[in-house]
């Protein structure tokens, strides 16, 4: 087990002596290309941005600096190896920002939030820019024009974004959507339904932005990745902030998802804690509006489907033909790429907690799913629950048999996955029900799923 701290630089004459304690490891990450131009993507974002006419502010380039050095010490420092317990690790970040002062206002905020989003340790500290980066936004040389996005949405290439865009498009409005460029699939998805939709809708001037970032596999010495990535919310709301920043009149960010994973209630008394992800849960959206207040910056997180379920948002979908030809493309899986090793291609596999979701869903609102799953026919064989075709089924079908028997449950297992400090006593009930629909739509889907140990 080794305690860690990310040093973040900016440039290569960005020595400043940062103390190190005897039994942290030290990793130094360089901010800048070049000696000029932000590095990790950051750099691509800006000038993507400037392009269609948004100027972040330098707050929001600081956020989107922090989402950097959270970005890379999550998936570059292994539970496996750099923690005692095999998950908990000890994390500091050293941040150049902006406005030292209005930073460290919020360091027990921010803590707070990756404490609960990952199961780790944060301590977060901040430090002046450089002086030849105090002032690192480009400005624009005349008037700005007037832009036309009347929000921003979250666009990850899954079914749920997608339902998002398709809605608010349907209805005329006019989004700048938000990616994060991840691995492949991912990416692929984002890329073909961002395309189909700008055919489809043609006469809207709505835009994306795409953050590409990533890090050196060595950036940490003597540590492998890091897969588990429950860090990768902060990024993507970070990035929608910092395009938000730079909208005059403030923005609502949209985080489309379905109430089921948006609560995430664990499934069995072995998914507790952070290893029940919580990327969109109320409480943490609750913490980025209160961040993003004290901030500054005049915008709002809120999920829009936080009260529904996914089979509910495929019902409802404002444009239902534009769906159900779009929804071979979007991509839920947690991990695609596993079925290489029997000789498949990318593609859904059918029996992770995602996938499940979806198949329940897309039986639930169209009945004909056109999603190719490398297990199509889950009740063609008694799935393994040593083995993960099976693991997740049987996770279900526990949980679905405890709220059958005690139905009053779901008013208290809502809060197993986080507080709901801020829901009142009618927000409760609405998520309670979300949650018990939500596993309504997945009993009917495992209905004849025989599931046991080999």
């Amino acid at each position: 087990m080794r305690r860690h701290v990310i040093i973040g630089r900016m440039g290569p004459d960005d020595k400043l002596a940062i103390p190190v304690a005897g039994d942290e490891t030290a990793t130094y990450l360089q901010l800048v290309a070049s000696n000029t131009s932000f590095d990790h993507g950051i750099g691509h974002a800006l000038d993507d941005l400037n392009t269609i006419g948004i100027f972040p502010s330098e707050v929001g380039l600081d956020l989107l600096v922090l989402a950097a050095h959270i970005h890379a010490a999550d998936t570059r420092i292994s539970r496996v190896t750099e923690s005692q317990d095999t998950w908990t690790r000890e994390i500091r970040l050293v941040v150049p920002v902006s406005d030292l002062a209005r930073w460290t206002s919020v360091t027990q905020l921010l803590q707070r939030m990756l404490n609960f989003l990952t199961g780790d340790r944060w301590t977060v500290g901040f430090r002046a820019r450089p002086k030849r980066f105090v002032s690192a936004v480009r400005k624009p040389l005349a008037k700005p024009k007037s832009l036309p996005y009347t929000e921003l949405s979250l666009f990850s290439g899954g079914l749920d974004s997608l339902i998002g865009a398709i809605d608010l498009l349907a209805q005329g409005r006019v989004p700048l959507l938000i990616s994060h460029a991840g691995e492949g699939a991912t990416s692929d998805a984002q890329n073909a339904l961002f395309d189909a939709l700008k055919k489809q809708y043609s006469s809207i001037p709505f835009e994306r932005l795409r953050v590409w970032m990533s890090f050196p596999k060595g950036l940490v010495a003597d540590s492998a990745v890091e897969e588990s990535t429950r860090s990768r919310s902060f990024l993507f709301l970070a990035c929608g902030v910092f395009a938000g920043s730079g909208l005059s009149g403030g923005c609502t960010l949209r985080v489309p998802e379905n109430g089921l994973i948006a609560l995430n209630v664990p499934l069995d008394p072995l998914r507790l804690g952070s290893l029940s992800t919580r990327t969109t849960h109320p409480f943490y959206l609750s913490c980025w509006n209160k961040l993003v207040h004290l901030l500054g910056i005049s915008a709002k997180a809120e999920n829009p489907y936080h009260v529904k379920t996914k089979g509910e948002m495929v019902t409802e979908c404002a444009n239902p033909p534009v769906l159900a030809k779009l929804i071979p493309k979007s991509m839920s899986c947690s991990s695609p790429t596993k079925g290489r090793w029997q000789g498949h291609g990318i593609e859904h596999c059918g029996y992770c907690l995602p996938c499940l979701i979806r198949r329940a869903a897309i039986r639930h609102g169209l009945g004909k799913d056109p999603t190719t799953y490398t297990v199509a026919n889950l009740a063609g064989h008694v799935l393994d629950t040593r083995q993960a075709e099976g693991q997740q089924a049987r996770s279900f079908q526990v949980a679905i048999d405890r709220l059958s028997q005690r139905p009053g449950l779901a008013r208290l297992l809502i809060h197993k996955s986080g507080p709901l400090l801020d829901a009142t006593a009618a927000e409760q009930t609405a998520l309670a029900e979300v949650y018990r629909r939500g596993l309504d739509e997945v009993a009917a889907l495992l209905a004849n799923v025989r599931t046991r140990p080999s």
